[in-house]
């Protein structure tokens, strides 16, 4: 029996992190998968970002709904509220079929985990949580509702370096805010022809920025602006390339690369860094892998924004 590879065990979590993940929770999430590979264990995450109402429906399980009681939080009470906690589970050695038992193999990754920054929910002492990782830099899910992010520091030593600010120096974190905040500020130039609200410049990626980025695609393609991703608007999606581009869509790109996780400038110029972004998302989601952005990779970009 073959054992599942590691990029499968990769692609699988960060499709299933989804979308307004904080970028260093997400980055040591997949770090701890594959630290745990090394030591011959497969694990993979189930879920990482969800919405308040994602949570409710959670939280009526065992409720007001069919199942058992799975958390005691609801919607904008759980850190997965905001992009920084996942779940995780360990996988047969096929990778085929998911285990829950608690044993030393899913102590162990909690360990690796924990050694990273994370806090385990299966150390809490009253609601046991053995699937739970959280990053919350010691704020409060009132303080992150009140609009409070942490700072966090990277762990994992597997940071791709980001430009820095006119030259001065700064975390990793900090200036994959500044990158997501150049985002914002870009894409606001386009709210009102693309009819959204004004994103706050916070730093934050979430929905309603991936939401801006899906309507300024739908404004350059000329196609019915809805935010919904559908055939209409992947039809409408240029070829973009070294050889063949254009900057307001090379810019698209660059940006939504910036707010899934990837460092690079939004510059609008589609060069040998930016081809490389685009070849490791293309390589991280298992499609094509040619550093051009098309209709398939654009679709990746927004299928479940």
């Amino acid at each position: 029996m073959a054992r599942v590879s590691l990029d499968t065990l990769l692609r699988r979590s960060e499709r299933n992190m989804g979308n307004g993940m904080n970028p260093i929770v997400k980055q040591t999430a997949l770090e701890v998968i594959r630290r745990a590979y090394k030591e011959g264990i497969n694990v993979q995450i189930s879920q990482g970002m969800r919405t308040y109402a994602e949570q409710n429906r959670l939280y009526a399980q065992g409720r007001t709904a069919p199942g058992s009681i799975v958390t005691n939080a609801q919607g904008g009470q759980s850190n997965h509220n905001f992009g920084l906690a996942v779940d995780f589970f360990l996988i047969t050695w096929d990778g085929t079929k998911a285990t829950w038992t608690v044993n030393d193999n899913w102590r162990r990754v909690a360990a690796i985990a924990k050694s990273l920054g994370f806090e385990w929910g299966g150390d809490w002492r009253s609601f046991k949580d053995y699937p739970h990782l959280e990053m919350t830099g010691g704020l409060s899910t009132a303080q992150l509702r009140a609009g409070s992010r942490p700072s966090l520091t990277d762990r994992t030593g597997t940071s791709t370096p980001l430009p820095s600010n006119n030259g001065n120096s700064s975390s990793p974190a900090s200036r994959g805010t500044e990158l997501v905040k150049r985002v914002q500020r870009w894409a606001n130039q386009y709210k009102e022809e693309a009819g959204f609200r004004a994103l706050d410049v916070d730093g934050l990626n979430g929905p309603l920025t991936m939401d801006a980025l899906l309507r300024i695609c739908q404004l350059f393609g000329k196609t019915a602006i809805d935010g919904l991703w559908g055939p209409r608007t992947k039809a409408a999606v240029p070829e973009q390339s070294i050889s063949n581009h254009q900057p307001g869509w090379t810019r698209l790109i660059q940006a939504t690369l910036v707010c899934l996780g990837y460092n690079l400038s939004i510059d609008g110029i589609y060069g040998t860094n930016t081809r490389d972004m685009v070849r490791a998302y293309q390589r991280n989601q298992g499609i094509s892998v040619d550093g051009i952005a098309g209709p398939e990779t654009f679709e990746e970009f927004f299928k479940t924004a």
